[in-house]
């Protein structure tokens, strides 16, 4: 699969293998406390071996980043979180279409309190941009047929 010529944020992706990241493991990163920190970093550690490209939907970023903000009060986490994204250029906006998708392909009204419409959005822009998995612990994934990056 190329993604070559796909526009995320500022960069042009040139890699192989595209994973699209959910808000979870952004937060298991950053918070050395998380449960799921050590797995994050081999997890992280792994796609860099495979020169992966990783990208995250601004929603995932806005969420994970206002999670570290809210419920870890950690103004400064936040901020130095917020501020890697705009470095990185790992960034894939939401536009109209990704929305339309999430809505109309994952979301429904029997969803789970636990499957949100921030994953409906991650799982649009991997379906999307042909991503071949996804950085997330999250089960909804792979209920929806997507490999999750601990499987690469």
């Amino acid at each position: 699969m190329s993604t070559s010529g796909i526009k995320i944020g500022t960069k042009r992706m040139n890699k192989q293998t595209l994973v699209v990241g959910d808000a979870d493991s952004i937060v298991a990163r950053a918070n050395p406390n998380d449960l799921k920190h050590q797995e994050a970093k081999k997890i992280t550690d792994r796609l860099s071996d495979l020169e992966a490209q990783l990208i995250y939907p601004v929603t995932a970023v806005v969420e994970a980043v206002t999670f570290i903000q809210r419920a870890l009060n950690s103004g400064a986490t936040a901020y130095g979180t917020a501020v890697e994204f705009i470095e990185s250029g790992q960034v894939a906006e939401v536009d109209e279409e990704i929305y339309s998708r999430a809505v109309n392909d994952f979301f429904d009204a029997s969803v789970s309190k636990q499957d949100t419409l921030f994953d409906c959005i991650v799982a649009a822009v991997a379906k999307k941009y042909g991503a071949e998995a996804i950085f997330s612990f999250d089960k909804f994934y792979q209920k929806h047929g997507f490999k999750l990056a601990s499987e690469l």
